[in-house]
């Protein structure tokens, strides 16, 4: 029964997915469950990823939370030299994220695991990492190199999150006068590309070269207004109140005597022009 219990008390190593080595850390001494980091060479198509060198390049799955780009820099530092190390939420392509245009509205941190890239700068930090799967597990939080967790770690997110104005404003003047400068070159250059027929023999027209447009005369005015009127008068409802019956057949009974009494008129100046008159 001892025998059967020890078995069972002891912790084994969890399997490692395929093409992977387990390599075991820990968040301090203190701690005696240790937690697995799943790595393999990187690898991808030749002359895919300059930014990442095959032989060079570390591949880290199951990074915690709490780990950072420092923490795994100190812990391979031991195989060899570290170059670079980069971590983001899954698996991405190499090309080289953009620099962030801001210190102040960029901070964009993740909550979960994540997954890294280990440069080093010799190959022989590969051959390094396989002799880490058989040693102890590695201590990411020393006193000599402490990790902020908890609440420390949310007081001290909240302390960069403020932000400084004086240091805003130096920020904000340095942009608009990086903005100003590429305004007046492009007015520059608009200026000197206008009128010149490039190498096809299309010419540019900017919005400088137009004639300005001419005030319009009382008459456009009055059309524009009636055309205004006859768009809401389509847009009413016709025939839909008993108000509207009745206006309908006025303006109908109006309309037939206008045309009776037009009528009459046009029919006696053609009996008129039709007598005879011969002097």
């Amino acid at each position: 029964m001892a025998t059967r219990g020890a078995k069972r008390g002891k912790s084994a190593e969890p399997p490692a997915p395929a093409g992977f080595a387990a390599i075991p850390v820990k968040f301090s001494e203190k701690y005696k469950s240790p937690h697995y980091l799943y790595v393999k060479k990187h690898q991808v198509r030749e002359d895919a990823d300059t930014n990442r060198p095959p032989d060079r390049t570390l591949f880290v799955l199951n990074v915690p939370p709490y780990c950072t780009e420092e923490c795994l820099s100190r812990l391979f530092s031991g195989c060899c030299s570290v170059q670079s190390v980069e971590m983001c939420g899954k698996p991405s392509p190499g090309e080289k994220p953009e620099a962030p245009k801001s210190k102040f509205f960029h901070n964009k941190t993740s909550q979960g695991f994540q997954v890294a890239y280990v440069v080093f700068k010799s190959p022989a930090g590969l051959q390094g990492v396989k002799s880490l799967s058989t040693q102890g597990p590695l201590v990411i939080s020393s006193d000599t190199h402490p990790v902020q967790t908890g609440i420390r770690k949310w007081i001290s997110r909240y302390e960069a999150s403020v932000v400084d104005p004086a240091e805003l404003k130096t920020e904000v003047d340095a942009f608009m006068q990086v903005y100003d400068q590429k305004v007046v070159e492009e007015e520059a250059k608009a200026e000197k590309e206008d009128g010149v027929p490039d190498e096809e023999g299309w010419v540019k027209v900017t919005r400088k070269g137009r004639r300005p447009g001419l005030p319009r005369t009382e008459a456009a005015n009055l059309r524009a207004l009636e055309r205004e009127k006859r768009k809401r008068a389509r847009k009413e409802l016709l025939n839909f109140y008993a108000w509207q019956h009745r206006e309908n057949k006025k303006e109908h009974i109006a309309h037939l005597r206008k045309k009776f009494e037009e009528d009459k008129q046009k029919i006696a100046l053609m009996r008129a022009q039709r007598k005879f008159r011969p002097y």
